[in-house]
């Protein structure tokens, strides 16, 4: 069932769903299932995945969709755009981001301290955090493109903040990011920023060359 702040468009619940994890990778979505789930009739929910499958986030498997997932080498392309526009964000944040937007930003982080047990939720957390240093870039196209590659994110398995520690160094990096932003330091805020995300992609690895290990073991 959905709540009253909830999104009321099939397209924008299933894709929420997937975006929190309620569906996984390699889940199978059945329209009958998701109209109830959602309270909505099934042709809108058709219709949404025909989109989300042009956009390739399921994927056919016979006559049934499945969520995608991201293989090593798109994983890789995916870390590889997000550095980049990432960056840029916090560049263009160092130079437009008013004090209230920095005041947030540093409260984001005091409050995702709670979350440092919980990855699922430090991982929202986490999604928000940087979706304020998008908007505080003052760019509708880069904002636009960057929600389209953190959609893409939801396509990972699991999130890099599962990893022991991860989720400390994550937050202390955030706000090595902040205060880079705050003194107006463009470039430090955009290489303090690629390095997080360098970081994560490197947990990442190094999480799946674990399960490999443990799977051929």
């Amino acid at each position: 069932m959905t709540r009253p702040n909830e999104p009321k468009d099939a397209y924008e619940l299933i894709l929420n769903a997937i975006d929190i994890g309620i569906y996984r990778p390699g889940d199978r979505l059945v329209e009958s299932e998701l109209a109830e789930r959602f309270g909505v009739s099934r042709t809108p929910v058709r219709e949404a995945l025909q989109r989300l499958e042009t956009q390739t986030m399921l994927t056919r498997d016979g006559r049934s969709l499945i969520v995608s997932s991201l293989d090593h080498n798109q994983m890789a392309e995916l870390y590889e755009v997000r550095a980049e526009l990432e960056g840029l964000a916090a560049r263009l944040a160092a130079k437009h981001a008013s004090v209230e937007e920095i005041k947030v930003l540093h409260a984001m982080i005091e409050e995702d301290r709670k979350y440092l047990n919980q990855p699922r939720e430090l991982s929202i957390a986490n999604r928000r955090f940087h979706r304020q240093i998008h908007l505080a870039s003052r760019n509708r196209y880069l904002v636009q493109q960057l929600e389209m590659v953190h959609r893409s994110m939801a396509l990972l398995a699991e999130t890099s903040l599962a990893a022991d520690g991860r989720g400390e160094m994550a937050l202390a990096e955030h706000l090595a990011i902040v205060q880079a932003i705050e003194k107006g330091d463009a470039a430090s805020a955009e290489r303090r920023l690629k390095e997080h995300l360098s970081f994560a992609f490197e947990t990442r690895l190094k999480a799946d060359a674990g399960e490999i290990g443990a799977g051929d073991a």
